[in-house]
Formats: C-alpha cells, sequence, structure tokens
C-alpha cells in the first residue's frame, strides 16, 4: 500500500514516449472516426482530409474544430445519441448528459471498455490526491445523468469505503458526515465552504466532530485559486484538491496532486490543444487560451478537436511529484468573460482579489451593464462580521487591489453586511449580465 502513483509506468512517462503514444493513438482514433462515423466522413472529406494525413501530432491542427452546437444539431438530426457515434447502440453500457445550461442537453455515450478505462483515470486521479483503500469515502455530487456520478465507482475500484451520498440536503450531508465519519468528500468549491459555513451555524465544530481531511472540489475554477483554496482548508482543517472534467469526454480527466500546481491531465486519454480564442493558432506555455482536446482512445464517440470553452495555461514541465502528463491551470470560462476597456475579464480574476482581502467573506457577485455604451462591471461582495475598518476605507482597497490586478476598476463596488449574498448549494452563480443588445 506503500506506492506512490496508482498507474507509474504511464504516469511518470518521458515525454518523447509520451508523444510517440499518442501518435499511434491518435492515428487510430482518426481511422476510427472516418470508417465508422457518418459525421466524420462527411466533413472529413468536405475538408479534403482523410486518416493518412496524420503523420505528427501538429497534424491534428489540420481538421475541423467540434463544437457543442455541432453535436447537439446532430444529435436533433438523429436521436439519441446523434451520428458522431461509431458504435451501434448495443454496445453503449452508458450515458451521462450535459446540462443544457446553454442550450438542449447532450448525450455522452460509452461503451463497456470507455466506461471501465473512464473510472480507472477517476482511480488515478483519486490516488493522486491522497485516497487510499483504508480511506472512507463520501461521493456529494449530482447522480441524476451527470458525468461525475459515477466517479464514485473509481473509489472503490481503489478500495475506499464509499458512501454514495448525491446531491442531499445540508442537514442531512452533515448528519452523515457525524454517523459515518468518512474522511474524503468531493463537491464544489462554492458548495464545500457552504457546507463549513452551515455547520458551524449548526454549532458542529467541523474540525473537532468531523473527520474530514481531504476536500476534493471541481466544476468552478476556485479549487486552484490559492486564496479560494486556502479558505476553504481553514475553515475545515483538511486539504483541498482540484478536479476538472467534461461530460463530453470523460468525469474527471485532470486533478491535483499533493504540489498544487497545475491539474494533471490523462494525456494518454486525451490529446490537448490550448490556443488564441481568435485565431486559433497555439499559445505557448503559461499563456492563456481556450482548450481543445481530442480523444485517443473512445470507442462510442471519438472526440476530434473538441472546443470546451474552458480558459487555461499549461506546462509540459515535469511535476515535482514525478508525473510527466501536461498541467493546465483552469483561468474560466469563455462563455463568463467580458470585455471592460479591452481587457479581458474573468469572475476567478477578480475572486482572486476578493479572497485575499482579510475583511471580506469572500462571498462576491459581479453585474455586467452598459453604461453610455459601454460595458461596465459592478462588485458586490460582503464585510465580514468581525472587520472594524470604516466602510469607505474598505471599498478603496478593494477598488485599488481590483485596479492592481486587472488593469481596471469596476464602475461601483457594493459593500454587504456578511450574509446577504445567496450561498450556492452546487455549482455558484458569480455573474450577472444585464447589458443591453448583448
Amino acid at each position: 500500500m506503500g506506492k506512490k502513483y496508482w498507474a507509474e509506468e504511464i504516469e511518470t512517462i518521458g515525454r518523447d514516449e509520451l508523444e510517440a503514444y499518442q501518435l499511434e493513438k491518435l492515428k487510430s482514433q482518426i481511422k476510427l472516426a472516418y470508417e465508422k462515423s457518418t459525421y466524420y466522413r462527411e466533413v472529413f472529406d468536405e475538408s479534403g482530409l482523410s486518416p493518412e494525413d496524420i503523420k505528427t501530432l501538429d497534424d491534428i491542427r489540420k481538421f475541423p474544430i467540434l463544437t457543442k452546437q455541432t453535436i447537439r444539431d446532430r444529435q436533433s438530426q438523429k436521436p439519441i445519441l446523434g451520428d458522431l457515434v461509431t458504435v451501434d447502440e448495443e454496445q453503449v453500457v452508458f450515458i451521462s448528459s450535459s446540462s443544457g445550461s446553454t442550450g438542449v442537453p447532450t448525450a455522452s455515450p460509452f461503451t463497456k471498455i470507455d466506461f471501465d478505462e473512464f473510472q480507472d483515470v477517476q482511480s488515478r486521479l483519486f490516488w493522486a490526491a491522497s485516497m487510499r483503500p483504508k480511506d472512507r469515502y463520501i461521493h456529494a455530487l449530482n447522480f441524476s445523468l451527470f458525468v461525475g456520478g459515477p466517479d464514485v465507482i473509481g473509489a472503490q475500484n481503489l478500495g475506499a469505503l464509499c458512501i454514495w451520498a448525491g446531491t442531499i440536503p445540508a442537514d442531512r450531508l452533515l448528519f452523515i458526515l457525524k454517523e459515518y465519519q468518512p474522511n474524503i468528500i468531493w463537491t464544489t468549491p462554492s458548495y464545500a465552504w457552504y457546507l463549513g459555513e452551515t455547520a458551524i451555524k449548526k454549532g458542529i465544530d467541523i474540525k473537532k466532530e468531523l473527520a474530514i481531511r481531504t476536500i476534493i472540489v471541481a466544476g468552478e475554477p476556485g479549487g486552484s485559486i490559492p486564496a479560494t483554496r486556502e479558505a476553504i482548508e481553514n475553515l475545515w482543517g483538511a486539504t483541498v484538491y482540484d478536479f476538472y472534467g467534461i461530460s463530453d469526454i470523460f468525469g474527471a480527466c485532470a486533478g491535483a496532486c499533493e504540489y498544487h500546481d497545475g491539474l494533471h491531465i490523462a494525456e494518454d486519454h486525451i490529446l490537448v490543444e490550448v490556443v488564441d480564442e481568435k485565431t486559433g493558432e497555439p499559445v505557448a506555455e503559461g499563456e492563456r487560451g481556450e482548450m481543445l482536446l481530442t480523444t485517443l482512445r473512445k470507442e462510442a464517440r471519438p472526440m476530434i478537436r473538441f472546443k470546451t470553452g474552458d480558459i487555461v495555461t499549461y506546462t509540459n514541465q515535469k511535476c515535482r511529484c514525478g508525473r510527466t502528463h501536461k498541467r493546465i491551470n483552469i483561468v474560466g470560462r469563455v462563455d463568463d468573460m467580458f470585455i471592460c476597456s479591452g481587457v479581458n475579464v474573468f469572475p476567478s480574476d477578480i475572486e482572486v482579489v476578493i479572497r485575499n482581502i482579510e475583511d471580506l467573506t469572500g462571498e462576491y457577485r459581479i453585474t455586467v451593464l452598459t453604461d453610455n455604451h459601454i460595458t461596465k462591471f459592478n462588485v458586490e461582495v460582503e464585510k465580514r462580521k468581525t472587520s472594524t475598518i470604516e466602510n469607505e476605507k474598505l471599498i478603496d482597497i478593494i477598488s485599488k487591489e481590483l485596479k492592481t490586478h486587472l488593469g481596471i476598476k469596476p464602475k461601483e463596488i457594493i459593500l454587504l453586511n456578511d450574509g446577504e449574498l445567496p450561498r450556492a448549494t452546487h455549482k455558484a452563480k458569480r455573474i450577472v449580465d444585464i447589458r443591453e443588445n448583448k
């Protein structure tokens, strides 16, 4: 039980060897897509492309980008799985579904092999996040069509005692935490904070009465923002590990190790591109860009250059933990970004500032608006009950810190009392857009 890695050979593989492996798998994946999928054959033929055009990893850039809208359109033409699939429905054993928050939900199919490999990656990420067979794990994610629901099986495969809680009311979840004393939980950053606050309000000493020592978070960028992670860790007396997943690929496909220096993405399953949102050209390590993902081993539905909508930075440098796969840092969603005075602003950029000001609770809400035909934004924050600083001085501090970090100031900073902003029970809604003609 003293092994450091779940799958040492693949997790610590040399970069050249990894890329050779990726190229072999990419050729097979493109061939499968072309031969078995109506959609891919059509778009490849229209672009004058064939599987033989893949000779290097960079050749993937010749192929068309796949968008969520395309998946949605092709699914509506051929329900329920669309015509990107490369297997008969009889071979599909599981489907997850997107939330549909930006349109019609889309189904993500898995064969038995797809599903088993998906869960093996979950075991790998859990192991990197310190989970071992002796642990008790409570899975507090939605089981209703959500791709993160089955991730609990990855914990079971690892050997942990698993409690399938799902998204239940806070009172019930706190009862389970007291009754069964699990030491690892997975939820969203917002809900981890909300649950901790709720426990304290109910008189529960969460550091003494509960056993949680590890909190896995996903669904929001907060887990990779040091100030947010530290706030949750201080509240619970636990260590926070951030995970990243996307329903169109599979559950969690990237996760933090003990050094919390980016999320290790499973490059033996996924080819990662990070490109400029406007030009589509690759960006350098450390620069922000939109992430495109190409599956390398998917049987049911290959995803070729899927446009995730996530803005990230990346590095190919070997981590201090010894793992060699690419590490990503999630900046935010393209959908959440707005441009003000020529500056690209993400909620996570503002969160970094708000979480670092001790006189604030860390909760915030951004309102994007039009002022004389120009995009502006307001920021609502909460002043801690224990704060003794004058309101005007605190507002001035916030304004200056935002100016330093973003290069611009909000139109207005609205200071609220502790507890006035709504708390999230799943994903927090941090931005409200009331612009004219947006």
